[in-house]
């Protein structure tokens, strides 16, 4: 029933399991341990906030074409795609702008009153906090 291991062989098992662990462990923590970015922060995602009537993908399809989007990434206070180099700050504008003018699918209808775009430099997120006020919307 049982299997006769000799007691060499054991430890050598044991140590070669305890290298292989060690190793593992040591490039897990050498790579949480390093501050290096490499090109910068990239933009890990879009939230949206305060949306009730126009889609979120819309919202995050205009953000994404003023440039945050995946792929992009920030270097100090610059937003660097794929096409271009833009101040962050001008960046943030362009945003807030092209988000104020979108509208309900298969309408031209513009209910977004006020837009306030935030970056966090740190880790990358993106978030867009929308209003929404019908009451100033022009319906013809």
């Amino acid at each position: 029933m049982f299997i006769k291991i000799r007691r060499d062989t054991l430890i050598i098992l044991i140590l070669a399991f305890m290298l292989i662990l060690s190793g593992r462990v040591m490039s897990y923590v050498s790579y949480a341990s390093s501050d290096d970015t490499g090109q910068g922060v990239p933009i890990a995602g879009v939230i949206v906030k305060g949306n009730d009537i126009v889609p979120t993908a819309t919202i995050k399809g205009l953000a994404a074409d003023v440039g945050f989007r995946s792929g992009s990434y920030i270097q100090g206070d610059t937003l660097v795609t794929s096409k271009r180099k833009v101040p962050l700050d001008g960046a943030i504008n362009n945003a807030e702008i092209a988000v104020s003018y979108a509208a309900i699918p298969g309408t031209q209808i513009y209910p977004i009153t006020a837009v306030d775009v935030k970056v966090d430099k740190i880790t990358g997120i993106v978030t867009i906090n929308v209003i929404e006020d019908f009451q100033a919307v022009v319906v013809k």
